[in-house]
């Protein structure tokens, strides 16, 4: 029994570095059909947080969260040039829907806080339609204080709980 678990685990470690041959496109980054592979020249791996058609880049470049004051549901002017990056990037990307997420800190009535997140859902989905994205690609969810990133009670946690975030989907539905 030992000697196959040794041998099964050498079988894979041996198939696993066939897979690591840095040189596989060629000395010119050409595939044996003499194609360029994907971002070859670019660099841009598709899909990954530098392809700016991924949702990966919106998350961690333009950004998919805007944080609002206590008790508030005005955009801050920081979250406005959020929500403008997120509507270029939208009408960039045509091809995705998006949901906004209402959310809100744990002070206060789970009736106020549902309220209250439904406000500032609507107010990013506002600015976004504002600034060209199609109401037919946004829907608004509130989860108020029910779904907190940061759970402790003290100020810190609860500004990153008063949040509306925008949670991409691929394809548009009939």
């Amino acid at each position: 029994m030992k000697r196959f678990v040794t041998s099964s685990l050498l079988v894979a470690v041996l198939g696993l570095s066939a897979c690591t041959n840095p040189d596989r496109f060629g000395a010119d980054g050409a595939d044996a059909g003499g194609t360029l592979g994907a971002g070859a020249n670019t660099g841009i791996v598709p899909g990954s947080a530098n392809d700016p058609t991924s949702t990966a880049f919106f998350q961690q470049s333009v950004g998919d969260r805007v944080l609002f004051l206590v008790d508030q549901s005005n955009l801050t002017p920081e979250g406005q040039a959020t929500l403008n990056g997120q509507a270029q990037w939208l009408l960039t990307n045509s091809d995705y829907r998006a949901v906004i997420e209402g959310h809100a800190d744990e002070q206060g009535t789970r009736e106020y806080n549902l309220a209250l997140g439904a406000r500032r859902a609507n107010a990013a989905q506002e600015y976004l339609i504002s600034k060209g994205v199609p109401a037919s690609r946004l829907k608004v969810v509130s989860y108020g204080k029910e779904r907190p990133i940061e759970i402790c009670s003290n100020e810190a946690c609860y500004a990153k709980n008063r949040r509306a975030v925008t949670v991409l989907a691929g394809g548009l539905s009939s």
